[in-house]
């Protein structure tokens, strides 16, 4: 049976068809999901992918919190189902809750796309298995509100339950200057919720997958991770 994961696509999403892309390339068949439907196909995961959603107006991801399409997934998140929040799929997961802390402008006021490198801190998630603890990577990043912030009892949690799931790579010799591109507490990069089905972070790991486009392969165990969880299952 082939796997089947679902991205959603809001009104200003960006990288519903990269990600969509991205899980072809893995081997699993990506599933259309449209924000204003509330049926999710009965897809076996969800990429909440980049973008603007809603133009970011009022707070990024605030208002895609309400799409008739999360009143499904945040229930079925809850009784496990794998989520992925990419950038704005992050900010929304935050929105949600599903994902503690929130979102807020890049501490130098200025969009920023580059590639950025992160050190693996949690592979034990869904999303991350095909990965090992204590692994660089390099993946691409664009945001303006990507910086990362928590009360420090959250912030302390997430560290002493291993749920910091990406650090952006700042110190010694491996960072070759890319260090904290937008502030976030602790280098935090991505996080995952208790039980590991729902993961969130800034980086765009659908940005590279193939190495035609010469930017590498290191976001490809995201998708890869997931489906042999889901075959596993």
């Amino acid at each position: 049976m082939t796997t089947r994961i679902g991205v959603v696509t809001f009104p200003g999403s960006l990288d519903d068809r990269d990600a969509q892309r991205a899980i072809r390339i893995a081997g699993a068949e990506p599933v259309a999901l449209w924000h204003k439907d509330k049926d999710l196909k009965q897809v076996d995961a969800v990429v909440l992918p980049g973008g603007f959603s809603y133009g970011d107006y009022l707070r990024a991801g605030a208002i895609s919190r309400f799409s008739p399409v999360m009143e499904t997934l945040i229930d079925q998140a809850k009784a496990g189902l794998p989520v992925l929040g990419i950038c704005n799929g992050f900010q929304i997961l935050a929105e949600t809750h599903l994902l503690p802390g929130a979102m807020l402008r890049n501490n130098h006021l200025h969009f920023i796309c580059r590639e950025q490198k992160l050190r693996v801190e949690n592979a034990g998630t869904a999303w991350t298995s095909d990965y090992e603890a204590g692994q660089e990577i390099l993946i691409p990043l664009k945001n303006a509100d990507g910086r990362y912030t928590a009360d420090e009892y959250t912030l302390d949690k997430l560290e002493a339950e291993g749920r910091v799931a990406f650090r952006y790579l700042t110190d010694g010799p491996e960072a070759d200057g890319y260090g904290n591109p937008n502030g976030s507490l602790r280098n935090i990069a991505g996080i995952t919720n208790e039980a590991g089905n729902v993961v969130g972070l800034m980086p765009h790991p659908e940005h590279a997958v193939e190495s035609l486009t010469g930017g590498g392969t290191d976001g490809l165990p995201f998708f890869t991770s997931i489906i042999k969880k889901l075959v596993s299952a």
